[in-house]
């Protein structure tokens, strides 16, 4: 499909059935964090903190890079979740001026329980994900 070719009605079936796979794990993502009392960026920006690598900086230009968000979007996320008790700002080491977020202890708590449902979700209908990804990957090689 990225060679410019024509696309055949199998190729848009395939695209629109791994949108619906994408969208229902989203959707599903969406309703456990609100049942969990976050809106759904705050539970990305946790599991994006928990994640970074090693060296990469756990900053709020990392966090915004990572979530596609303008770094305004990133601090006011991050605001409401220091204040909700699950991040902190501490300075960096070597560089005062610089910023670091931490995930709090109910932070990561919090962030476990939405990560176990998360993992159950992906097990049960992860499959089906995978097989709209590799239809849609096959037909374009």
């Amino acid at each position: 499909m990225g060679d410019g070719r024509d696309l055949t009605l199998s190729d848009y079936r395939n695209l629109a059935e791994l949108r619906r796979q994408i969208r229902r794990f989203l959707s599903f993502s969406e309703a456990v964090a609100k049942r969990h009392g976050i809106e759904p960026r705050q539970h990305q920006t946790l599991i994006t903190l928990k994640g970074l690598p090693d060296d990469v900086a756990p900053t709020i230009g990392e966090i915004a890079s990572r979530l596609f968000i303008r770094h305004h979007s990133a601090v006011q996320l991050v605001d409401r979740l220091v204040a909700a008790g699950f991040v902190v700002r501490t300075r960096a080491q070597r560089d005062k001026r610089q910023v670091r977020l931490r995930l709090t202890a109910s932070g990561s708590a919090l962030l476990r329980k939405l990560s176990i449902v998360h993992r159950l979700e992906l097990e049960r209908f992860g499959p089906e994900l995978a097989q709209a990804l590799n239809a849609v990957i096959r037909k374009s090689r």
